[in-house]
């Protein structure tokens, strides 16, 4: 899981596990907090965990760059990111040239996000422009201390800011700058993949059926009870299900690993130098393997 305390997206697996999806399907699941995506991906790399939630961009680059022997099995479809001020009078593309933006590590996930959203939404304007500050998971209680007025930040961010009497004044909105961009992606090592497929499998069911839960409104209570590990009360964590629910982040109903959007962010990280000139471009085929979600929904059907 992304981020310590756990990012909202981490809920899922927080989901599965205390309603105890995960055992239904027969796997054996830990959960294991990691500083960031990036982090958390370089673990999968070395063997130290079997699975990560990792931002698809650093995927595509890293496979790209260093054909990193991993490949991507369940995504989450719809970034929630943001750039949000709480300064008013200092929201727009100029006011962030030379200021600090908070972000979770210099090349992490919310760094990378904000390439993206300024590529997108502030021509002109680069991320070398700008003083990313790494925090983390902790942007959003930075911005309410008032260390700093900008922070790449996630729906569940924003809530916690208007909590706090900290309404945040919108500056880039990632669906609005990149509508065909992808959040995260699921991943293992490829030769662990092989070895023990059938564990991949169940463990994947039991994210499918969690994803089922989530959507049934009638379960928001146990969703947000499950949530605690984020740090959120269960009213921030009821609010934020509600939105990120809208925007249809966690897939149910097929592996959230859209062609046409994993294609688009290739594309992306090509335009903004992700990939590095001479690298072999990766291709949707390498990046993902769907057949591991098919098995594991024709799982969840039997039950």
């Amino acid at each position: 899981a992304p981020s310590i305390p756990p990012i909202y997206a981490s809920v899922i697996l927080y989901v599965a596990e205390k309603e105890g999806f995960f055992k239904k399907y027969g796997a054996n699941v830990e959960i294991r907090p990691f500083d960031t995506g990036t982090a958390a991906a370089r673990a999968v790399l070395s063997g130290d965990i079997e699975v990560a939630l990792s931002p698809t961009t650093l995927m595509i680059n890293q496979i790209s760059n260093a054909n990193a022997s991993v490949v991507a099995f369940y995504g989450f479809p719809s970034p929630d990111w943001v750039l949000a001020s709480t300064d008013p009078t200092k929201a727009t593309c100029k006011d962030l040239v030379g200021q600090p933006v908070g972000v979770d590590a210099v090349g992490g996930a919310r760094s990378i996000a904000l390439r993206i959203m300024l590529a997108g939404g502030c021509p002109g304007v680069k991320i070398e422009d700008l003083k990313q500050v790494p925090l983390s998971s902790n942007t959003a209680p930075a911005m309410v201390a008032g260390s700093l007025s900008f922070g790449v930040l996630h729906l569940d961010d924003l809530a916690v800011l208007a909590v706090q009497g900290k309404k945040p004044k919108l500056v880039l909105e990632m669906k609005k700058t990149n509508p065909t961009s992808h959040y995260l992606l699921v991943i293992a090592r490829q030769d662990k993949l092989k070895e023990n497929r059938d564990g991949y499998v169940r463990m994947l069911a039991g994210l499918i059926e969690a994803a089922r839960f989530m959507e049934d409104p009638k379960n928001a209570d146990k969703v947000a009870e499950a949530a605690a590990p984020t740090g959120h009360s269960k009213e921030i964590s009821k609010a934020a299900l509600k939105e990120f629910l809208e925007i249809g982040f966690w897939a149910s109903n097929d592996d959230g690993m859209d062609r046409k959007k994993l294609d688009a962010m290739i594309a992306v990280s090509v335009k903004t130098g992700g990939i590095l000139p001479g690298k072999e471009v990766v291709t949707y085929e390498r990046l993902v393997d769907p057949t591991v979600w098919k098995d594991a929904n024709a799982l969840t059907q039997q039950k």
